[in-house]
């Protein structure tokens, strides 16, 4: 059984995301929680809210235990970048790309327990 999250544009960079979904990689949902609650980033916030849905849609539309539940697949795609004009010197101009991020977490029940 896999439950599905996920949650788009949201305002940071994929490439920051991606630090933080690394440390939580095929853990158990527990010591997910607990290692991006003492995140210091602002990215550890955005994905712990999405893991938290990911479990709530694993209880209540699976039934499944929480205790036996683990991070079985999370990856952060590229959503699209805002693009906007900042003044320079001379009459000149710079462009300035906001990037946004698609965050989707799997959980699944852990081997042992199949």
């Amino acid at each position: 059984m896999q439950v599905k999250a996920t949650t788009k544009y949201l305002r940071t960079s994929p490439q920051k995301c991606r630090l933080v979904v690394d440390q939580i990689r095929r853990k158990p949902v527990a010591r997910a929680l607990e290692i991006l609650q003492f995140s210091d980033q602002k990215a550890a916030h955005l994905v712990k809210k999405t893991l938290e849905s990911a479990i709530a849609n694993a209880e209540h539309n699976e039934g499944a235990d929480i205790d036996e539940l683990m991070v079985s697949a999370v990856y952060v795609n590229e959503g699209p970048t805002l693009k906007r004009w900042r003044a320079r010197a001379k009459g000149r101009s710079t462009k300035i790309l906001k990037t946004t991020s698609h965050i989707t977490i799997e959980v699944g029940e852990s081997e042992g327990t199949r």
